[in-house]
């Protein structure tokens, strides 16, 4: 179990899992700032370890590789979620292409990775007053978390998102090869042995499908208030 500090109560642990592109982020980034948490993109570490074995030319299958290179790693998340570094560089951009997206899902998929990357992300969140979002914050990371969303969209929708936010940034793409991707990536996700995507039985459900960010943001913040009154 977390334990903390009854003076610092309020200051809550909350969780927010779902699957690739669902707007976990951008949702998670929004509700911080609204409460003056701390945001932290778990999803991001994975990314940047992805970044470095690209980079070392480690196989993204080699496990015992991989987790001595998150050993020796030092990933450190700052700002408001969006700045990321990576042994002192900052990633923050080039941990968002497809193909560093790619191998995160498969760098992730490893029981020794994870182990490492949990043992961390408890670090960092255990004080509370801290939102983190993930695949497996509200089952894994923080089991016991004061309060846990599922944010999820249909992968059609979010497909066309990631289309439209790499065109807004000049990046040709074609939207049905996205959706293949996402689709790809929910599958690994949700399988693998270790730590699989999954909803928790006592997270809110969210369907970014039809909601809009502000309305999700706006959600989660009513379901923080009624915790903190109950």
């Amino acid at each position: 179990m977390t334990r903390r500090d009854p003076a610092v109560s309020n200051r809550l642990i909350i969780a927010i899992d779902g699957p690739s592109g669902a707007g976990k982020s951008t949702a998670g980034r929004a509700l911080a700032k609204k409460l003056g948490y701390v945001f932290l993109d778990t999803g991001a570490m994975y990314r940047a370890l992805a970044l470095k074995a690209l980079r070392a030319g480690v196989t993204l299958d080699a496990e015992d590789e991989l987790a001595e290179l998150a050993r020796r790693t030092r990933i450190e998340l700052a700002g408001n979620g969006d700045l990321v570094t990576l042994d002192g560089e900052d990633v923050s951009g080039a941990i968002r292409t497809r193909e560093v997206s790619a191998a995160a899902s498969r760098v992730s998929t490893h029981p020794k990775v994870r182990r490492l990357m949990v043992s961390r992300q408890q670090e960092l969140g255990r004080p509370g007053g801290v939102v983190l979002d993930g695949r497996d914050v509200g089952t894994v990371v923080f089991p016991d978390a004061d309060l846990k969303f599922y944010l999820d969209a249909d992968a059609r929708r979010r497909a066309e998102r990631r289309h439209a936010e790499l065109a807004a940034a000049g990046v040709a793409s074609d939207v049905d090869a996205i959706e293949r991707e996402i689709r790809a990536r929910d599958h690994a996700d949700s399988t693998r042995p270790d730590s699989p995507l999954t909803r928790a039985p006592d997270a809110v459900y969210l369907d970014s499908t039809v909601l809009g960010a502000e309305e999700v943001v706006q959600r989660m913040a009513t379901a923080v208030q009624e915790k903190l009154r109950a």
